[in-house]
């Protein structure tokens, strides 16, 4: 599938501190069905999921906090991403909630396919790239 551009599907991966293991480990499980996507990241996440996977293509943004997740909130106004994946931190205290709040309020008003947790970030690859998820699942 690609977007209305026809340059290929285009994600955003954000994640709290607590969760940028996570995230790179997902990313690591589904390296294979990413490889044709343009990946946007916050600063710190992108470089580790870049650092992980050179390979793929990441271009980092701004940390969050220093207007990375605005540089995302930008992007999706500007309609220049097919999905959101931002593995949030729910039990920890969020200084830069406010921006959370702005990322999912723009996700939710532009339409945008938005994952906080690694099943619904399994259930957008699915529905995007239409394949099957369920090897990947069993790791």
């Amino acid at each position: 599938m690609t977007n209305s551009s026809g340059d290929g599907l285009r994600f955003a991966f954000v994640a709290h501190d607590a969760r940028k293991g996570e995230i790179v480990a997902w990313v690591g499980l589904h390296k294979a069905r990413l490889s044709d996507v343009r990946i946007f990241s916050t600063g710190t996440t992108g470089s580790r999921i870049k650092e992980a996977f050179p390979d793929l293509d990441v271009t980092c943004l701004k940390s969050g906090p220093l207007g990375g997740d605005q540089q995302i909130g930008a992007m999706i106004c500007e309609d220049r991403l097919d999905a959101l994946i931002f593995f949030v931190d729910p039990l920890s205290p969020m200084p830069h909630d406010v921006d959370v709040k702005a990322l999912t309020r723009l996700a939710t008003v532009y339409d945008l396919p938005m994952a906080c947790s690694r099943s619904t970030a399994d259930l957008i690859l699915n529905g995007l790239l239409g394949k099957d998820i369920d090897s990947a699942r069993a790791v």
